[in-house]
């Protein structure tokens, strides 16, 4: 039975969330109760995959595969024993309305991130993603690995963040008592600080780059599933924006090879 009734499941305006009927599963009891000390090991499950990530050599784009697979698979997989099969509520079928939505958050993603990334280096400096260097040279099947691989890693960036968001959207609402308007801005902000803390390698790091220029952009790409309760819509708008940001990086490279 639901845990959360009236006002306390209040909704945000149709700017942030869509009148479809569309709500965000588990925080209060539906489709089914999930008790937190399983939300804690799907949260554990999340690191764990990104251990697997970061942990596993990956010499080569081909063999990166395998920890690129891992590191959905092992949260997924926890997160499916725990759910039946309800684990499906976190994806939708794609609409008209879903591709739109995937194509307006990778723009504001972009303009975002390119907006809070000027600032940012402008007072505390930035380090290059270094994902695409060599690749220019490396060959076809490295090429086309790549692309698959970080296609697959994005999604488990998603579940990376979107598991532990609905756990503390479970949390506030039924052991805080917090309303769900509440639970879901702490929700986005503590894991868009999560999202920013496994970044801190990759930008050498830099803690401003991590938690201002990518804790921005995960903001935006999480409220792309706040609106539409659809995990291959802020897949999809993450996949378009770092595909298109490494496509412009290898064709500089190769550019300046030539």
């Amino acid at each position: 039975m639901s845990a959360v009734t009236g006002q306390r499941r209040e909704r945000f305006g149709r700017p942030i969330e869509r009148r479809d009927g569309r709500d965000l599963p588990f925080y209060d009891g539906r489709p089914i109760e999930v008790a937190a000390w399983k939300w804690l090991i799907i949260v554990l499950a999340c690191a764990a995959g990104f251990a697997a990530l970061v942990l596993i050599p990956q010499p080569d784009q081909i063999v990166a595969l395998v920890p690129r697979l891992l590191f959905p698979a092992i949260p997924l997989s926890v997160f499916i024993l725990f759910t039946g099969r309800y684990w499906t509520s976190i994806f939708r079928r794609l609409s008209g309305w879903d591709l739109l939505d995937m194509v307006v958050f990778w723009l504001l993603n972009l303009a975002v991130s390119a907006i809070v990334g000027l600032v940012v280096a402008a007072v505390f400096g930035a380090n290059p993603n270094p994902a695409t260097d060599g690749l220019a040279a490396s060959g076809a099947a490295n090429l086309v690995a790549f692309y698959v691989g970080t296609g697959i890693q994005l999604f488990g960036e998603e579940v990376f963040t979107l598991l532990p968001f609905l756990a503390l959207m479970y949390l506030l609402v039924t052991k805080a008592h917090l309303g769900r308007k509440t639970s879901i801005v702490l929700a986005w902000l503590v894991t868009a600080v999560w999202f920013g803390a496994a970044h801190l390698p990759t930008y050498d790091w830099n803690f401003a780059q991590a938690f201002l220029i990518i804790g921005a952009a995960r903001l935006v790409l999480t409220l792309a599933f706040i609106r539409t309760k659809n995990i291959a819509v802020s897949t999809g708008a993450h996949i378009l924006n770092d595909w298109a940001t490494f496509t412009v990086a290898i064709v500089v490279a190769a550019s300046a090879a030539a």
